[in-house]
């Protein structure tokens, strides 16, 4: 069969795809040795709401000066052309001091709609708004009365994407490729406004990031383990995010990584390492659940500077272990489960204590903060 028959297929029928190998994925790492990154503008950060399969989504990362972490996120699915969903999730972490089972609430959207230009999103009860100088967002939501969320993001350090536009794209011929992942970056931003739950409301104050980013295809079939790391402190945020491809792909990995100090970006590139150091068998569902892990940053500042940056260390007991498949639409989890081996689980973490070290030239500065952390398993 024609490889963009299988392809077809597989897009239709969630079917596993052939071997294409690791020539049928552009990495956006091939941008970044010419362009490491590109500050984003508000064409960055429109929503493409494509009419053809999507999983796009913006998620906005609160650290509070209490010690409370939460996410924010709106998803936008299109599952191949036929039917288009979006939720509204957010998730708050509780300080282990306060001995409170984290809170999670997810909910289907109606009434959907944008802006003219796409940068802000709207649905009943809920508006995801983009400043006019495109600095700053502002979320409110009544979706769910457990928690409603009423809090603006403003950044202290410009955004980025990786390379040029900040994607990869997949397919046999780079001229008229068949998907892609794209990801945007806030990596420093302020926090105000709250959280209200039935328990009173929560004050996010502190600090936040955010990410915009679209899987142009099917999502089980363009990444099949992520790892995500997302480190603040007094005067550092470090970024990292790894995604693997199936092996229809050549089990390619593309790292993305950014470190910022104040209002500054240090560096920003696909030159990242990620290692799991330590792991352990899930006896749930056989994936290889991280307890340790070292992330390295590796770049050059604008004025040609070497940077080192390591955060290695423990992540201790996890947050929560999530059943992605528990969660998602019933139209989306038919399509999922009928390519067989996925089964999507993300373990969540933030340790007690994590620390950064950072070389800039001859400049050597280590630095404790807040880490937060996801590994996700979709597929072998």
């Amino acid at each position: 069969m024609f490889n963009w028959a299988k392809q077809t297929l597989a897009n239709v029928a969630g079917t596993p795809e052939p071997i294409y190998g690791s020539s049928a994925i552009q990495s956006v790492a091939k941008q970044a040795e010419k362009t490491p990154y590109t500050e984003t503008t508000k064409k960055n950060l429109t929503w493409e709401a494509m009419d053809s399969t999507c999983v796009e989504t913006q998620i906005f990362y609160l650290f509070a000066e209490t010690g409370h972490i939460a996410w924010v996120q709106v998803i936008y699915s299109n599952v191949v052309g036929i039917k288009t969903t979006c939720q509204f999730n957010s998730k708050i972490f509780y300080p282990k001091s306060e001995k409170k089972e984290n809170l999670f609430c997810t909910d289907p959207l109606k009434d959907i709609d944008f802006n003219e230009d796409h940068t802000n999103f709207y649905a009943e009860n809920l508006a995801v708004e983009l400043s006019e100088d495109g600095k700053s967002y502002s979320i409110k939501s009544l979706v769910n009365e457990d928690s409603i969320v009423n809090v603006t993001i403003n950044q202290t350090s410009p955004g980025y994407v990786v390379g040029e536009d900040g994607k990869s794209y997949y397919g046999t011929n780079p001229n008229e490729p068949w998907g892609y992942i794209k990801h945007a970056f806030w990596p420093r931003n302020t926090c105000e406004g709250e959280i209200v739950t039935k328990d009173g409301p929560i004050n996010f104050k502190g600090k936040a990031m955010f990410i915009h980013a679209n899987q142009a295809m099917k999502p089980h079939h363009a990444a099949g383990k992520w790892t995500f790391a997302d480190f603040q402190s007094e005067h550092y945020s470090a970024i990292m995010m790894e995604y693997i491809t199936p092996p229809s792909y050549g089990s390619t990995k593309v790292t993305l990584g950014g470190l910022v100090k104040d209002g500054e970006i240090i560096c920003a590139n696909a030159s990242g390492v990620v290692t799991h150091t330590k792991v352990k068998g899930d006896s749930l569902n056989d994936w290889p659940e991280p307890e340790s892990v070292k992330l390295e940053w590796v770049g050059k500042t604008k004025d040609g500077k070497a940077v080192e940056a390591v955060l290695d260390g423990p992540l201790d007991d996890r947050l929560d272990r999530v059943d992605v498949m528990a969660h998602v639409p019933g139209f989306v989890k038919q399509i999922v489960a009928a390519s067989a081996g996925t089964k999507p689980y993300i373990y969540q973490y933030s340790p007690s204590k994590s620390s950064l070290k950072i070389k800039v030239g001859d400049e050597e500065v280590v630095e404790e903060g807040v880490l937060y952390a996801e590994a996700t398993f979709i597929c072998a």
